[in-house]
């Protein structure tokens, strides 16, 4: 809704999405379009008092059972920890279980790491896990990751540090998910005792990550501090206090990153990638993404229901065009749902699957003619809008001219950036929706993972589309434990998804972060979203 070294390596022309190495996680030269990919910024020269962060919009949670999206993400992955860890290079590495077996298809043993203190000096236990973990598949959570326990039968404690889950069927991606949100540890007696106000602005989180939160001002900011007990001595953090600040317009984010009442962001406005890259003020990376910028069918009662409907709209998009307006220029056009980077567990196939599939399709009198045989000349589609993020708008925009043009009605319906996040956590938010602008990423290596939320019934999946011949498909792959294997089931996936267009593919972009000239050290890529990137941020100088 991620990653390896060997994705940046390759180099091409960003003026067309070719054969080879065609993802946007590729360094590419070409003009005022070059970009360079890495995984990290220059290391940290010295150490800071504090640093301030800028966010695009405030995090509606700091529950880790509840986080779904970049704010709320940003702020826990220097807060929370998992089981297991994604690293800067798209790799899974142990995290709060020092190792993991797979005895039999249907167990998962995860022994733990010893003396790791919580942030109230307690100590984490097999309990611990035991709770944050069983928390997910209580219904009264809500939490939008408890489709990701379907398969789970049990998660018990078998060893004072040991806990061992035991599922109904095989499910390699619930393993690779304990290195996100669903593998996230907190004190079960501090879960007790928060109650409801667990993880909003009165109340608090306890975890074991190198930064506290300190203070939660609503509406205005949020305050990480240094936790000076922290078991991972290699992350010891390099800044004593982390500052959020909120900013959902993108122009003021620009001016605060100019001005330096930010210090950095990750997540840079594309209508600003230019001015920032060639100003004094500090410098814009790019880093391994597995977001794709997508078109997501909410509704398929309606006009989208008709394949040949969801085909013409698709052919209607001028991709090339609509990079350049909505992502600056940096990107490609995608040809998956699934960006070309969320395939890191598999680079050396990746390249062949993505030379399988068709280029996208621009044929405006074509999809014109698929409207006409459909019987939808004239039909209304509502697709969602928000001032978010300057890209959505001129999505938007794009898709309601391609609209016009092939006979669609497709009409705009904006909402406040608050509304339109929980179009994506409220199924009833989508009602009356047809289409929303979404940037779907992986939180694993794994691409399996996107497809995942593309199953009947998924959390994730949006408009409630269902394939009889995806879903066995999803459940043959999900139970090969060999990477390779998997790899081949999952292309079966991609071009299931590309075939029948349930998502319909716009572009891929890097991902990228500013930073200022008196900071740097972070992380550049989507891996951001797990891994403490606030503690390596340090100060640029001696």
């Amino acid at each position: 809704m991620s990653r390896a070294t060997a994705l940046l390596v390759c180099s091409a022309v960003v003026t067309a999405a070719t054969a080879g190495c065609s993802g946007a996680t590729k360094s590419r030269s070409g003009g005022a379009s070059a970009y360079t990919v890495t995984p990290n910024s220059p290391a940290a020269k010295g150490s800071l008092d504090s640093f301030t962060w800028s966010l695009y919009a405030e995090p509606y949670t700091l529950d880790y059972a509840l986080a779904y999206d970049y704010p709320p993400n940003t702020v826990l992955a220097n807060v929370c920890e998992q089981l297991l860890r994604v690293t800067p290079d798209m790799k899974i590495e142990p995290g709060l279980a020092v190792k993991y077996a797979n005895p039999d298809p249907k167990t998962w043993v995860y022994t733990l790491r010893p003396d790791v203190k919580f942030h109230d000096g307690s100590t984490m236990t097999a309990d611990d896990v035991v709770a944050s973990l069983t928390r997910h598949m209580d219904p009264a959570t809500g939490s939008p990751w408890g489709s990701s326990f379907k398969n789970v039968a049990s998660i018990k404690k078998s060893g004072p540090l040991e806990v061992t889950i035991r599922l109904k069927k095989p499910d390699v991606l619930l393993n690779e998910l304990m290195a996100a949100s669903p593998g996230t540890v907190e004190s079960a007696a501090f879960l007790a005792k928060a109650g409801k106000d667990y993880g909003g602005p009165k109340g608090k989180v306890n975890c074991t990550g190198p930064y506290a939160l300190d203070s939660w001002a609503q509406g205005d900011s949020l305050t990480l501090k240094k936790n000076t007990a922290y078991w991972n001595r290699s992350l010891t953090p390099k800044t004593d206090t982390v500052t959020f600040t909120f900013i959902e317009d993108s122009s003021a984010r620009t001016n605060a990153f100019l001005s330096g009442t930010a210090d950095g962001g990750y997540m840079v406005p594309s209508s600003s990638l230019a001015q920032l890259r060639t100003g004094s003020k500090g410098t814009v990376y790019f880093g391994p993404n597995t977001a794709a910028s997508d078109l997501a069918v909410l509704d398929f009662k309606g006009p989208l229901g008709d394949l040949k409907v969801r085909q013409a709209l698709s052919m209607a998009l001028d991709r090339k065009s609509i990079v350049k307006a909505a992502a600056g220029g940096i990107g490609i056009p995608a040809k998956a749902p699934a960006a070309r980077g969320a395939w890191a567990l598999a680079p050396e196939k990746a390249d062949d699957y993505f030379k399988a599939l068709p280029e996208p399709e621009y044929d405006v009198a074509g999809a014109k003619k698929l409207i006409a045989e459909a019987g939808a000349t004239g039909r209304k589609i509502t697709l969602v809008t928000s001032s978010l993020a300057p890209e959505i708008s001129v999505v938007a925009n794009a898709v309601q001219a391609a609209g016009k043009q092939i006979g669609l009605d497709v009409q705009l319906k904006a909402v406040a950036p608050e509304a339109y996040s929980s179009i994506f956590v409220d199924p009833g938010a989508r009602k009356g929706l047809d289409l929303v602008i979404t940037n779907g990423y992986d939180n694993t290596p794994d691409p399996l993972e996107f497809y995942q939320y593309l199953r009947t019934g998924d959390f994730g999946n949006y408009g409630n589309w269902s394939d009889a011949e995806f879903d066995a498909a999803f459940d043959k792959a999900n139970a090969e434990p060999d990477a390779a294997r998997r790899a081949e089931l999952t292309a079966e996936l991609q071009r299931i998804a590309v075939r029948e267009l349930p998502i319909i593919p716009l572009y891929e972009a890097p991902y990228s972060v500013f930073l200022g000239n008196r900071v740097t050290g972070a992380p550049t890529g989507i891996a951001q979203l797990y891994y403490p990137w606030a503690a390596t941020i340090g100060a640029a100088q001696q």
